[in-house]
């Protein structure tokens, strides 16, 4: 099988954090829009979305390749973990983030064995990432779970590489059904100072939104950000 077809010594990497915490949760606004409760790691099973070729389209959305360090923000069950893998292969590094003790130790054992990832413990508002270390972050059916995006954003955007890319897969939805209508996403990624270079339907309905993280520098202060309305939740 493919996914196993790379032969990557080593064990996987389990980890702490891998960078001081960012700017804290506190010093940015309110997403004016309900917050998803974390409910499962995974929102299909993974044989209907290998059917549906999502990692593949995602993937190629997204240009991955070969020898790249790609960040899976909210790795989860680590669907995208084990198929990013051997996509980068032994010269690129996958890192598998998530905040849920329960989902981390998940992958921690589902990984073991593939040397070329590591699994990192981040924040609810900062994956706590190295600087300058990702080419490319997703974002998988879980930014409509995010409490702080303006925080996360703002945190993750010196983690990324001068040319990095990041992706955010979604529901065409509000937020409480697991979802995030496209302009209200548009619209708080550039309140971050997150500028969009895609975007694609995906097969079953989701999307994959593209987007170019703003250098460290050029990042809006958390104090001039404000909050977007979300005009497609009944209030």
């Amino acid at each position: 099988m493919l996914l196993l077809s790379v032969a990557l010594a080593g064990p996987a990497l389990a980890t702490g954090p891998l960078a001081p915490s960012g700017a804290p949760a506190g010093a940015f606004p309110k997403p004016d829009r309900p917050v998803a409760e974390i409910v499962a790691p995974q929102w299909s099973s993974e044989a209907e979305r290998d059917r549906a070729g999502e990692f593949d389209q995602v993937a190629r959305g997204m240009g991955i390749a070969s020898g790249e360090t790609v960040a899976d923000i909210g790795a989860g069950s680590g669907y995208y973990v084990v198929r990013l893998s051997p996509r980068v292969g032994p010269g690129g590094k996958v890192l598998a983030e998530d905040v849920t003790p329960a989902y981390l130790a998940s992958l921690e054992r589902r990984v073991k064995g593939l040397g070329n990832v590591t699994v990192v413990r981040g924040e609810a508002h900062d994956p706590r990432l190295p600087p300058a270390s990702v080419d490319a972050a997703i974002l998988v059916h879980m930014y409509h779970e995010i409490a702080q995006p303006f925080g996360l954003l703002h945190n993750l955007a010196p983690a990324m590489r001068p040319g990095g890319r990041v992706g955010i897969v979604d529901a065409d939805d509000i937020p409480s059904r697991h979802g995030t209508p496209p302009a209200l996403l548009r619209c708080e990624l550039a309140a971050a100072g997150y500028r969009e270079t895609g975007f694609q339907t995906l097969s079953g309905g989701a999307y994959l939104a593209v987007f170019a993280a703003p250098a460290p520098e050029d990042r809006p202060r958390p104090e001039t950000i404000r909050s977007c309305r979300d005009a497609a939740t009944p209030r």
